[in-house]
């Protein structure tokens, strides 16, 4: 053992304008992000460079620029958890998990029929702690790969092609 313990995270606010019709929901914040104070922070995270190629939010655009290229697109951005604890930025690491109030903010954003899942771990959370525990309209899922660096398996060009599902679902 390193001797190192646990820190509880939490996320940010959701950035979501209230005509979104697609929600991306990531796991939690990494310390990168937490540190910048941005969702998807670390260089090396394929977010932005992705959502460039599908609405213009590309990684050079200042931060607001591109939370306001994503809104725009009628995409809203958050995440399943509103805190945990982990040790690192890995998902892997998360423990005593506590989501967001889903049922609060479908209401608040009753025009979103589509949520996308940011990799796996965002999926199973959402299905273990929202999913039959909170009051959801009918939505349709689905998970695309994950854009974090750890998630190293699959080129760039497949997570692009696959995140491409979320253009084919604007209405």
């Amino acid at each position: 053992m390193n001797g190192r313990a646990n820190v509880r995270v939490g996320c940010f606010p959701p950035v979501a304008d209230t005509d979104a019709t697609m929600l991306i929901l990531g796991s939690m914040p990494g310390q990168k992000s937490l540190d910048m104070h941005e969702y998807y922070a670390h260089p090396q995270n394929a977010f932005w460079k992705i959502m460039g190629e599908l609405v213009g939010a590309h990684p050079h655009l200042p931060y607001e620029e591109r939370l306001r290229k994503l809104t725009t697109a009628h995409l809203a951005l958050w995440d399943v958890l509103a805190s945990c604890e982990r040790l690192t930025s890995l998902d892997s690491n998360i423990r005593k998990e506590q989501p967001n109030d889903f049922a609060a903010f479908f209401d608040q954003h009753p025009q979103i029929t589509h949520v996308f899942f940011n990799g796996a771990k965002a999926e199973q959370s959402f299905r273990k702690f929202v999913l039959g525990t909170q009051k959801l309209p009918p939505l349709d899922f689905a998970r695309l790969p994950s854009t974090s660096p750890a998630h190293a398996g699959m080129r760039y060009a497949e997570k692009l092609l696959a995140w491409r599902t979320v253009i084919g679902s604007r209405i």
